[in-house]
């Protein structure tokens, strides 16, 4: 299928590995010039010229960086058609109530303020051009929020909620907003997360419907599928690369 992303510029955020790099290499694969970013310059040089792409150091702790990231791209690849704003999740506790303010207000600017930043820079841009994809990475927590994830179940339900209502105002635009949400992805996170990989594989044996865990390049496969010529019907969504796991409607 001809996906129509030959020669788009694209940024995706924080892709020097897993999910994000995944999906920057699948744009690649379909011809688009890409721009990725990590805070790490040592990792996303490496992540860069391993897939083909162009790297560019940003700490998305920076809410004013923003602005700059998106200059520095277009400045090398022209204006900015697809953005895949994809961020690490904050971290975890069983006990709901276990979190500080300060931790609290760092979900808030990474999960919601980081990636609207950059929204509402290449938006503009992309009204007036008649094309744009916008995608998010999130979570199958925003549905069934997990026990351990207060801070990532309570921001990223947060963003979901803004591109519902952004979808809506550019949809006559040429512009798309989805969100992506995966299940049990084998990433580094999900190892974290749940102890070791050994320990996700085998939950995700016993508990996934799919009896396995899903890989980077099949939730990329569909996030890069939303960012194409293709896609065009398809906006204010939030779609499951899951396996089956959850089980709410």
């Amino acid at each position: 299928m001809e996906l129509g992303l030959e020669g788009r510029a694209a940024l995706v955020t924080g892709a020097s590995s897993g999910i994000g790099k995944g999906i920057a290499a699948g744009l690649v694969a379909e011809g688009a010039s890409v721009a990725i970013s990590s805070s790490s310059a040592e990792r996303i040089e490496a992540a860069a010229g391993e897939i083909g792409a162009r790297g560019y150091v940003h700490d998305s702790r920076d809410l004013d960086a923003a602005g700059a990231l998106v200059d520095r791209v277009e400045a090398d690849l022209g204006p900015i058609e697809v953005l895949v704003t994809n961020t690490g999740g904050p971290p975890g506790d069983l006990d709901a109530t276990a979190f500080t303010r300060e931790q609290w207000q760092a979900a808030y600017e990474s999960l919601m303020l980081a990636p609207m930043g950059l929204i509402e820079r290449v938006l503009p841009g992309m009204r007036e051009r008649g094309f744009g994809r916008i995608v998010s990475v999130s979570s199958t927590a925003v549905v069934e929020p997990a026990p351990n994830l207060m801070l990532s179940n309570t921001h990223r339900a947060g963003l979901v909620a803004g591109f519902k209502t952004l979808a809506r105002q550019v949809a006559r635009d040429g512009v798309t907003l989805n969100t992506v949400m995966p299940g049990r992805i084998d990433t580094a996170r999900l190892a974290e997360l749940m102890g070791s990989a050994e320990a996700a594989r085998e939950h995700a044996s016993e508990w996934v419907p799919a009896g396995r865990l899903g890989t980077v390049d099949e939730f990329a496969a569909v996030a890069v599928f939303l960012c194409s010529d293709r896609a065009a019907y398809v906006t204010g969504t939030s779609i499951r690369v899951d396996g089956g796991y959850t089980q709410s409607v």
